[in-house]
């Protein structure tokens, strides 16, 4: 099976993912010795807790060394928690509010009040839908430019208020389609991430799934960004970074690795503040188990947040802005300036005379 179909499919008929393959034998295994057991009557309980044991630690080996192009796999787990999951998991009294009041209500991101430990905030997270039809509805999570003005709309709304942001980002990107371009879907996105730059409430965003491209980021500025440990966050998909590089979609595997873009790279990178923890096998596993560390992690950042003064978290998250990238500028402006002290100076010597009385000549020749 190509990579691609891979990808499309999610996973084989058992339910797992291509490289889980391993992991479904001995699930298998011990679902036989189960049966017989339950069938002979005969004590096989030793040998089903040898095979448990060895099925544990084959998980542990197998999750501990995923490649980016596996992460991207469970990333878009067909049974992978998506927004709404997580708001009815860990937030009370979720109101939902719809609609940018210009043009309609974009489907593809959720918006609305809730209660989250002891906090009042605003949500906002993308939804990809759980089935076909609502996938269609929502586009699978791509939001066209409302989409994007409706969520401003509810942080200028929860900043009215004195609430903090929770964003929830889980996207391919934002929909690429005519009518997103013809109603400004790089404008929309571009105002969201100055407006969310100034806000003056924390911001708490957590990639869930996938971050993709500009589609994360016109929901992704805050003064905490995390990373569920099997997602990834992208300029671009893997898909689309080998069309454009190879030419080909068949090398996004290539790309993946290319990309950096699972959360250790880009906690590495200073590119995201914390990873938070999945169940062993990731997050469809065990969804309430996810929701209760997602839930733990937004409460802890809020209460942190909320003992800063406005002035100094707005400076903060300005200064998280433009510390971005300083991995591959500060090493090499100090190098820089250590050459230019030892840079031996170089004289520039004039050019002869006989070439420039050569050339006065030619020109009254010429005319």
């Amino acid at each position: 099976m190509s990579t691609i179909s891979s990808a499309l499919n999610g996973q084989n008929g058992g339910g797992y993912l291509e490289f889980e393959r391993p992991l479904a034998k001995i699930e298998k295994q011990i679902e036989e010795l189960e049966a017989t057991q339950a069938a002979t009557g005969r004590d096989m309980s030793d040998m089903i807790r040898t095979v448990r044991a060895e099925l544990l630690a084959a998980k542990r080996r197998l999750y501990s060394e995923l490649s980016a192009w596996e992460t991207v796999q469970i990333a878009r787990h067909p049974k992978r928690p998506l927004t709404p999951d997580y708001l009815r998991l860990m937030v009370r009294d979720f109101v939902e509010l719809h609609g940018d009041k210009n043009f309609r209500d974009d489907k593809a991101i959720i918006t609305g009040l809730g209660r989250i430990g002891p906090h009042k905030a605003m949500f906002i997270g993308h939804n990809k839908g759980k089935d076909t039809k609502e996938r269609i509805e929502n586009c699978f999570g791509m939001a066209h430019p409302e989409g994007y003005r409706k969520a401003l709309l509810k942080m200028r709304l929860a900043e009215k208020f004195g609430l903090p942001i929770v964003c929830l980002i889980d996207t391919a990107g934002a929909y690429p389609g005519i009518g997103a371009e013809e109603r400004g879907i790089a404008y929309a996105i571009a105002v969201n991430l100055m407006e969310m730059a100034r806000l003056k409430v924390p911001v708490v965003c957590v990639v869930i799934g996938e971050g993709g491209s500009g589609g994360a980021l016109g929901i992704g500025v805050g003064d905490r960004v995390a990373m569920f440990e099997h997602s990834y966050y992208s300029v671009i998909s893997p898909e689309g970074c080998a069309a454009i590089l190879w030419k080909s979609a068949e090398h996004a595997q290539t790309a993946a690795k290319a990309l950096k873009f699972t959360s250790k790279e880009l906690k590495r990178l200073k590119l995201i503040d914390d990873v938070i923890k999945e169940p062993l096998g990731g997050a469809h596993r065990d969804p309430a188990v996810t929701a209760a560390s997602l839930e733990k992690y937004i409460v802890d950042s809020l209460k942190d947040l909320k003992r800063i003064r406005t002035d100094t978290l707005l400076k903060r998250r300005y200064k998280r802005l433009r510390d971005l990238g300083s991995f591959f500028t500060s090493d090499g402006a100090a190098t820089a300036k250590a050459a230019a002290k030892t840079k031996p100076k170089v004289t520039v010597k004039k050019a002869p005379k006989v070439i420039e009385t050569l050339s006065r000549r030619e020109i009254t020749i010429n005319v």
